[in-house]
């Protein structure tokens, strides 16, 4: 059965609940490159100690120091572990990075280190930035059998074996949407996120931690927009990029560009970790956040591959895992203005 969670739409001042449900689940031609690093960019990847994937000047770069525009998918692997193909099919459709849905345990079943190690695998031979994501998180302290960000941590720390040495083509992706809508339990948003870095740094971790806003990722309350700067001094490596999910929230183009605003001005890393072109707490104007983004030289994955279910099964970009049964959105994002026919570029890693 998948579960169901609450979702305030609309802004902090004029806020509505509704119910949404959590879906279950080469380089083509004419992409455009991002523009060039500045030269202390470029100074700044040359001379620090970050391997692989990293931030530097409040953007996401490789190793080399040339930028890394996420252009991705989300993929609900830990549901449709079977469905190995999907990989393959979402480089095909020109993204050059997915994003995965993992299991700590907690609520679903655990993604141990073989299958990760598949997983990660099945990234490198199609070329795509893996961003791996622990899903049980989704929604605590509002939606039963959740997980806490210190549970995802113990998780990650398990695998650290597994994922050494993949740092520049693997970002670690905290807790999906770790906390719901109740107020009380997200004013520790910051100081929990802070300490579950601290931990994975002092594992060991040399990967970019991407951390997901409070109230089911869309962070409507700006509790995440406030204190990211804070979050980001906590990470010792200073290797922390801000994910928002953008649904019926950013419903108008003003909501979209004065919350991408709110970072880029400060120099904080942001990237869209999920959006969508409809939803049941109201319709996002994916318009303004595909073309924002690919203007600002922000990272995005639209959720989702295939498998969406429980009404939400037009956030599917292809019916049944078939790439061939493209749907709206699927030709939406994929070939639409701002795609990824036109955005995307391949790692260098990859080269």
């Amino acid at each position: 059965m998948r579960p169901t969670r609450a979702i305030i739409s609309g802004t902090a001042t004029t806020a509505v609940l509704g119910l949404l449900l959590v879906p279950l689940l080469g380089q083509p031609a004419g992409a455009t490159a991002p523009a060039a690093p500045d030269d202390g960019a470029r100074a700044d990847a040359a001379g620090s100690a970050a391997v692989g994937i990293h931030v530097s000047g409040g953007r996401l770069v490789e190793s080399d120091g040339s930028p890394l525009l996420l252009r991705g998918i989300s993929h609900a692997h830990t549901w449709y572990a079977g469905e190995t193909g999907a990989f393959a099919d979402i480089s095909a459709a020109g993204a050059n990075a997915v994003r995965v849905v993992l299991s700590d345990g907690t609520r679903w079943t655990r993604n141990g280190p073989a299958d990760v190690e598949g997983v990660i695998g099945l990234c490198g031979e199609n070329r795509l930035v893996c961003v791996l994501e622990d899903h049980d998180t989704t929604g605590y302290g509002e939606e039963a059998a959740t997980s806490t960000l210190d549970t995802a941590a113990d998780y990650w720390i398990s695998l650290l074996p597994t994922l050494q040495g993949t740092e520049d083509r693997v970002l670690i992706n905290l807790g999906n949407e770790p906390y719901g809508n109740n107020a009380a339990v997200n004013a520790g948003w910051a100081a929990d996120t802070s300490a579950a870095i601290q931990r994975l740094r002092d594992a060991g971790f040399e990967h970019t931690i991407v951390v997901d806003a409070p109230s089911w990722g869309q962070d409507w309350q700006g509790i995440m927009r406030d204190s990211a700067a804070d979050v980001l001094a906590a990470d010792p490596d200073g290797n922390t990029v801000f994910s928002v999910h953008m649904y019926g929230v950013y419903d108008t183009a003003a909501d979209v560009t004065s919350y991408l605003d709110a970072f880029t001005s400060r120099g904080l890393p942001i990237i869209v970790g999920e959006f969508g072109h409809d939803h049941s707490d109201g319709n996002p104007d994916e318009d303004t956040i595909m073309a924002y983004t690919r203007s600002q030289g922000i990272g995005w994955f639209a959720w989702s591959w295939s498998g969406n279910g429980g009404g939400v099964e037009y956030l599917d970009l292809v019916t049944g895992f078939d790439p061939a049964q493209r749907t709206m959105w699927g030709n939406r994002v994929i070939t639409g203005p701002d795609g990824l026919a036109e955005t995307s570029v391949r790692a260098h890693v990859f080269d």
